[in-house]
């Protein structure tokens, strides 16, 4: 691999894209030595250390500071497992403030991806702080972003199951789509 490969996990909330993440960056470094990054949600550090949910006006620079560190990690790795993307928040953007305004950008940034993982809904919902609105966002938000990626006409790949299915899942689909073999 020359540049390094980015792959975009998005979906709705409480579906395991933080965990799938690191997981994916871990499983992919051993079992085909590359050199691999996760790059955390920026949402949920912003939420963290502001003590409360973003306004719509802040929006924009939330989603502009995750393709930052999305492309910043991008140098000297390998492949960049990214726990969302501007996407995600251009999707909260339209859902909770009716604006649409983010939306270009943000599906522009995911065609320079390799792969977008989608999470299903398949978790049981788990509160976690400002950041959850509940089980009943989850499928609108899904319906939009799967919405977004197609209008875009962004190929993804669904990740369902528990535990190490989910994992195997989506490492299968990683593999594929970046023609890896194992060391």
């Amino acid at each position: 691999m020359t540049a390094a490969a980015i792959v975009a996990i998005v979906g709705a909330e409480s579906t395991g894209k933080s965990v799938l993440a690191q997981g994916l960056a871990e499983h992919l470094s051993h079992r085909y030595g590359l050199r691999c990054t996760a790059v955390d949600e920026w949402l949920r550090v912003w939420v963290a250390r502001e003590g409360r949910t973003p306004l719509p006006q802040e929006q924009a620079s939330i989603a502009w500071e995750q393709s930052r560190r999305i492309q910043a990690a991008a140098q000297g790795h390998d492949v960049v497992i990214a726990d969302t993307t501007a996407l995600m928040t251009a999707v909260y953007s339209e859902t909770l403030f009716q604006d649409r305004s983010l939306r270009a950008a943000a599906q522009q940034a995911h065609q320079g991806y390799a792969l977008t993982l989608v999470t299903a809904n398949d978790l049981a919902w788990q509160a976690d702080g400002l950041q959850r609105d509940g089980p009943q966002v989850r499928e609108p938000v899904r319906r939009l972003i799967v919405a977004l990626l197609e209008d875009a006409r962004i190929p993804y790949a669904e990740v369902q199951g528990f535990g190490p299915e989910r994992l195997l899942g989506a490492a299968r689909a990683v593999a594929h789509q970046l023609q890896l073999t194992p060391r």
